[in-house]
């Protein structure tokens, strides 16, 4: 269960593992999650607060994009949850963010507990512009719909003779936009996290 504190641990030692490989600490470096439960993007999160030299960590969501659009808006507001090709992803309520939102709150555990009270009354909260750019200092996200999906499986296929499964797709798309949007400079690589193989999930990749 990734909400277990003891899941995210192991997970922290795989952003050392392949920054030292691409030349850390001399060698900032950026990771590309899929997402939707915010437990592996945030055991980069806490890379990032031992001091691995993690440029921005970002977070690729499926079309349940609840988390793309807080960190474009500052609005966290519960939709619907829509099937998609990407399933493990297909989440409206990331039990993981609340870790997230105790570090950008200060470490308020009161002010912590009344927001995601009210989150869970309400279906919604908003932070401040002051929390919200603090977190897009240290993270960027991106959104991509089940067509994106196909097409990102087949270019890399095409391109790399890899067959990414659809939870990996939507990961290595972000990373490819954050290059070509200029967010992260081209000479910082980015490391785009592999969820599971593609044998699993033949109604996408077939």
């Amino acid at each position: 269960n990734s909400i277990n504190w003891a899941r995210l641990m192991p997970q922290v030692v795989y952003y050392f593992a392949a920054a030292l490989r691409l030349g850390a600490p001399a060698q900032k470096v950026a990771f590309s999650v899929p997402t939707g439960n915010f437990g592996n993007v945030f055991a980069g999160y806490v890379a990032l607060q031992m001091g691995l030299p993690i440029e921005r960590l970002i977070i690729a969501s499926n079309k349940n994009d609840i988390l793309t659009r807080f960190f474009t808006s500052g609005l966290m507001e519960r939709e619907t949850v829509v099937p998609s090709l990407s399933p493990s992803m297909d989440i409206q309520v990331s039990s993981n963010f609340e870790r997230l939102l105790y570090e950008l709150l200060g470490r308020d555990g009161l002010t912590t507990d009344s927001v995601m009270e009210n989150f869970e009354d309400t279906g919604c909260f908003e932070v401040d512009k002051n929390v919200l750019a603090r977190a897009r200092k240290l993270f960027l996200a991106y959104r991509l719909d089940d067509a994106g999906t196909l097409t990102e499986i087949a270019e890399t296929a095409r391109n790399y003779g890899m067959v990414l499964d659809p939870h990996s797709a939507v990961g290595v798309s972000a990373a490819h936009r954050a290059h070509s949007d200029g967010v992260i400079a081209k000479d910082v690589p980015i490391v785009a996290l592999a969820c599971a193989h593609s044998a699993k999930f033949n109604r996408a990749v077939i």
